[in-house]
């Protein structure tokens, strides 16, 4: 069995790796993908695996975006951390889903059940993956708590958005700074991923803030931009190509 693992967790893609291969010495781990894009792009590249584990929870942004984004052939199994209300959904669209972190038994079931699925039985789970693809509604504007105003602004007005302490900082073009509520996973969740990129764990990037692109030590990347931020910028060497590839496949389409 060819199996491609979906997630940016490293912990958790060491320990899938280890109970799967316990389960089956057989199993193949043909690939780790961490965000949509790179998921999307291998995909695309490479001969489709028999099976799919997906955490929901992606670098940057929902998986439920690479359903928008292509066609999936393959059944899935979903690892997620989701309330039962998405569990539900999950349920009825998916192969089977497990709940983080992975435990064995559970694990066996799930790929039991896979197993177990007749040529018929496949084909009219492929259809109901397509209920899983999210309507195209992007956010164009925010409300920001500030002292005892409440504040509207543009998204197109945010340069990125920054995390420290579990805190999301809103960092504006004019150089105005506020607190948002928010983490930047559900950020990304809500921003057009044309225009917002999340190039590491603690930034969320605006296209239009980015200035110069400096390659760094070990192929990473240093990003400079056109507001001050509080701490520089760095894209690792992994996601080095995906994010080149964001800001050209942008450019072509103006």
């Amino acid at each position: 069995m060819r199996v491609l693992i979906v997630e940016d967790e490293t912990a958790a893609y060491e320990n899938l790796c280890e109970m799967l291969h316990s389960i089956d010495s057989s199993i193949t781990i043909l690939a780790n993908t961490e965000s949509i894009q790179q998921t999307v792009r291998w995909l695309n590249e490479n001969p489709q695996p028999d099976l799919i584990f997906m955490d929901i929870h992606l670098s940057d942004g929902s998986a439920f975006a690479i359903f928008e984004m292509m066609t999936i052939e393959t059944p899935i199994i979903f690892t997620t951390a989701y309330d039962q209300y998405a569990i539900d959904a999950f349920k009825v669209n998916s192969v089977d889903y497990l709940l983080k972190p992975v435990k064995l038994h559970e694990l066996v079931a799930a790929l039991s059940k896979f197993r177990k699925l007749s040529t018929e039985n496949l084909a009219q789970y492929i259809e109901r993956l397509s209920h899983l693809r999210p309507a195209r509604k992007y956010r164009d504007k925010m409300l920001i708590t500030y002292k005892d105003k409440i504040i509207p602004i543009n998204t197109a007005d945010i340069a990125c958005f920054y995390n420290t302490d579990r805190t999301t900082h809103v960092i504006m073009f004019n150089g105005d700074v506020y607190q948002y509520a928010s983490s930047l996973e559900q950020m990304m969740q809500a921003l057009d991923p044309a225009l917002f990129m999340r190039v590491n764990k603690q930034y969320i990037l605006s296209r239009n803030c980015i200035g110069e692109i400096t390659v760094w030590f070990n192929g990473r990347l240093r990003i400079s931009t056109n507001v001050d931020v509080p701490e520089q910028i760095f894209i690792s060497k992994n996601r080095a190509s995906e994010f080149k590839s964001w800001l050209i496949n942008e450019e072509e389409t103006k």
